[in-house]
């Protein structure tokens, strides 16, 4: 169990390694230059992750994964009208045109190695938390009478998530953001015409 200070300490770590990761690249990156950077010696590294560079890489996806949800608060949490749904797509497309075609989520997992159990959870865990905030959205709306009650929630939100991954997938492989855009209006126009009235 780790003190005030050595929680503060090793998050300072994680904070530094992810910025340095978005700066200059994972390949780039030593770890003396994140001893640099966070203002620790690599006794101090090798304290709060003995098992060396792929355990504190394992936590800065960790962080990333945080990231993503973060960066569309407010605005995921308060899917409670038309208008929020699309005031949450923009600051979603707007998110992924600053990243550009660089992911240092997906950099790190396939780093740590994509089909490693640990990683998996991670993205395991930040598709679940994402796609349950869209299905309390969807339901909400549902108690509001604006989608129809035979809309099924987990499906809908589903069909979301697969829009936002399969646009984010082109936009990194291309640099455009128009096929998340695209996918994100056809999924909003669908549940926006599934209303009671």
């Amino acid at each position: 169990m780790l003190t005030a200070k050595g929680t503060a300490t090793r998050g300072r770590i994680i904070d530094a390694a992810a910025a340095e990761i978005r700066d200059r690249g994972i390949t780039a990156v030593t770890l003396d230059d994140i001893g640099r950077r966070s203002r620790t010696g690599k006794s101090q590294l090798f304290h709060y992750f003995p098992d060396g560079k792929e355990q504190l890489l394992l936590a800065v996806a960790e962080r990333e994964a945080d990231r993503v949800l973060e960066d569309q608060e407010p605005q995921l949490g308060r899917l409670t009208s038309w208008a929020a749904w699309r005031e949450w797509r923009d600051v979603l497309v707007e998110r992924y045109r600053r990243q550009g075609v660089n992911c240092p989520l997906g950099v790190l997992i396939t780093e740590v190695g994509r089909h490693a159990p640990a990683a998996q959870a991670v993205t395991g865990k930040l598709l679940a938390q994402w796609e349950q905030r869209i299905r309390a959205g969807v339901e909400g709306m549902q108690a509001a009478g604006e989608i129809r009650s035979d809309v099924d929630p987990a499906r809908a939100s589903a069909l979301l998530m697969a829009a936002i991954q399969g646009g984010v997938a082109i936009l990194m492989s291309s640099g455009s953001s128009t096929h998340l855009e695209y996918a994100l209006d056809s999924c909003l126009d669908y549940l926006q015409l599934s209303t009671g009235g």
